[in-house]
């Protein structure tokens, strides 16, 4: 089977460029004798994540809970929860994690300390757990001359065990210059040495540094201190990463394929690929370098200018041979939301031969079970 008979709008992977990009990351961290733990909230898939291990990875971190207790039951015995845990429900889950897998929760708060310690100690057991370093993003955690003073308070938590910190330079997808990247990444460096050093000054054992955005990782996958590297988008990239010059268009695995229905005036052309499909956003973060809502692969002078819940209005800059009835590939501007807006992908060939059909299987939530 061909894309050609496949029915639009479709998310589907360019299955070379998916593999590269996997080997790529995988290569450089083992070049430099690093853990690999992607972010799974990219995919959310237990198929892609099957890959990824069988190329190297160890591990992995998760957006959310569910994906943490899917990927448990599939089997992987390294995770860790990317965010605080908080609630007796959540504190739960995670107790439950830990005392199934290699499990490790993020904290950034004695109150959240507290109630998950809570939960541990009810269930006779430990949870490991990292401190939360803020390089820069002003999300979740402290700043890295702050961290010490933290885990000193932390030693009150006798069924809380420290490994060490992580960190996420996650404010760089909102550069529009990408000749500033490398600063980022200079910042994400200092802070997490400033923290480490300060910890193994006071005696601590700090076994886990982690860290890890797609656009910083190339210019810190040699730290002597980050041991676990965490990017997510690498597997799929986007125009996002295209603007900060990570990647190229050829390194885009994801696209949004759709058919061109209508060609209303001149300049303008429709596609049937809306924000059910692109999404509306501009990246994590946003990005001012980024225009419109997506990019048309081998045809520069198309622009996705505007979305419909079902239909994109697409602008002709100049001239262009497409017309109705035609397929394109849209790069999107951030593949992580149109990833969790479709139930699979399908995986083609270079020939545009249909390779397989790969089950979103980790998307949504659990708030029915149990009801």
């Amino acid at each position: 089977m061909t894309i050609k008979e496949l029915q639009t709008p479709a998310i589907l992977i360019r299955s070379a460029a998916m593999y590269n990009n996997l080997k790529q990351y995988q290569q450089e961290c083992d070049a430099n004798k690093k853990q690999l733990w992607p972010m799974l909230k990219t995919h959310k898939s237990t198929v892609i994540a099957d890959i990824q291990q069988n190329i190297g990875a160890t591990g992995f971190l998760c957006g959310t809970l569910d994906e943490c207790e899917t990927l448990c039951a599939h089997g992987v015995e390294n995770l860790m929860y990317a965010y605080p845990v908080a609630g007796a429900v959540s504190c739960d889950r995670a107790v439950k994690l830990a005392q199934k897998c290699n499990f490790y929760a993020r904290i950034d708060s004695i109150e959240g300390a507290r109630q998950l310690n809570t939960a541990a100690g009810m269930a006779g057991t430990t949870v490991k757990y990292t401190i939360i370093l803020d390089c820069g993003l002003h999300r979740f955690g402290m700043a890295a001359e702050k961290i010490l003073p933290f885990a000193q308070e932390m030693k009150q938590f006798d069924n809380l065990e420290f490994t060490g910190i992580s960190t996420h330079c996650g404010h760089v997808y909102g550069e529009p210059d990408a000749d500033k990247v490398p600063e980022y990444a200079q910042q994400e460096i200092e802070a997490v040495h400033k923290a480490v050093e300060d910890l193994k000054g006071a005696g601590f054992d700090v076994k886990m540094v982690t860290s890890g955005a797609t656009p910083t990782f190339k210019y810190t996958v040699a730290d002597e201190y980050i041991n676990v590297y965490h990017p997510g988008n690498y597997i799929f990239n986007d125009r996002i990463q295209i603007a900060n010059r990570t990647v190229t268009e050829e390194e885009c695995s994801l696209v949004v394929y759709a058919t061109v229905v209508s060609n209303p005036r001149e300049g303008l052309l429709i596609c049937d690929a809306g924000a059910k499909c692109l999404g509306l956003d501009q990246g994590a973060h946003g990005n001012s370098a980024v225009a419109g809502h997506g990019s048309v692969i081998g045809h520069p002078e198309l622009l996705v200018t505007s979305l419909s819940e079902e239909v994109g209005k697409i602008q002709v800059t100049g001239t262009t041979d497409v017309k109705i009835g035609d397929r394109i590939m849209i790069i999107p501007n951030h593949s992580c939301s149109s990833a969790n807006l479709t139930d699979y992908y399908i995986l083609v060939n270079e020939d545009e031969t249909v390779e397989q059909v790969i089950r979103v299987d980790i998307r949504g939530n659990s708030t029915t079970k149990g009801i």
